[in-house]
């Protein structure tokens, strides 16, 4: 499977189908793989990324910091996640593209959206994450691991990834490059020797500006009001996936389509014909 150097980082990627370009951030919070399209039961259900491949070029990925992916210790936003999928659509030579978010994915197309107005053509809103639940639990992870930091310092958090092999939504001690620690000797190295005070101001710091909020972070609501893109919203329904959420999206952005039918009701029947369609009329068809 081919790999990218975007901004510096180690992006993995793969192109399934043809057509118009699709570039697809995949669900599955801290574990964005590409294979969570068709892995994780949502979306196995639905069938989707099946449907979108027979008509579009999908271009999916695993996000910075996930997979096979690499990463840099850095404050990571939404931004960052916005420059990573506009950076794999420049290195193929793409200049516009319908783009989809699945689950956290929804977070980073939204931010795309707001800092590549020109190059999306449309925004697919995937079961957004949000709600007051969200936040407190995301909060809770990092907290986790900066506690961990605390206890055992950095190599032991190297050492944790070395035993367990578990990435941060699975075991919030290894912290959010934990992957990168798994999959890159040289980058465990150099995280193991980082200042310890400096590394934890920095995770504080992720945690506070990207989850600041009680419904879908991502983008400001000013700036979501001031896009003029075609977006479908389609809502989730638990902890971690507030329908609220989805629906706040749904009234940010003034082009915005909102599919009212819950997870329960999504299937491999209507889910796909509802993108699709969308995707058709977003295209002009």
């Amino acid at each position: 499977m081919p790999a990218a150097l975007l901004d510096g980082i180690s992006t993995r990627f793969e192109v399934v189908g043809s057509g118009a370009p699709l570039l697809m951030y995949a669900p599955g919070g801290f574990d964005a793989r590409l294979e969570q399209w068709t892995a994780l039961p949502s979306y196995a259900k639905t069938k989707l990324f099946e449907h979108l491949s027979a008509r579009y070029r999908c271009i999916i990925f695993d996000r910075r910091e996930t997979g096979a992916s690499g990463g840099r210790i850095e404050r990571v936003t939404w931004a960052s996640y916005a420059v990573q999928g506009k950076a794999l659509l420049d290195h193929l030579g793409i200049e516009r593209a319908h783009v989809m978010g699945g689950c956290m994915g929804v977070s980073c197309a939204i931010a795309f959206g707001v800092a590549y107005p020109e190059t999306a053509l449309s925004l697919v809103l995937y079961s957004p994450i949000g709600g007051a639940a969200h936040r407190i639990s995301s909060h809770l992870r990092f907290a986790q691991h900066l506690a961990y930091v605390q206890q055992e310092g950095l190599p032991g958090v190297v050492a944790l990834v070395a035993r367990e092999g578990k990435h941060f939504g699975a075991d919030p001690r290894g912290g959010p490059w934990a992957s990168v620690i798994k999959s890159d000797a040289a980058f465990a190295a150099a995280f193991a020797e980082l200042n310890v005070a400096r590394y934890s101001a920095l995770v504080a710091g992720m945690a506070r500006t990207m989850y600041d909020r009680d419904t879908a972070p991502g983008a400001e609501p000013e700036d979501l009001m001031q896009l003029d893109i075609p977006a479908l919203v389609v809502p989730g329904h638990d902890a971690a996936h507030a329908t609220s959420a989805a629906r706040y999206l749904s009234e940010c952005l003034a082009r915005a389509e909102y599919w009212d039918v819950m997870p329960a009701d999504q299937n491999d029947t209507n889910a796909p014909v509802r993108v699709l369609e969308f995707l058709t009329s977003a295209s002009g068809g």
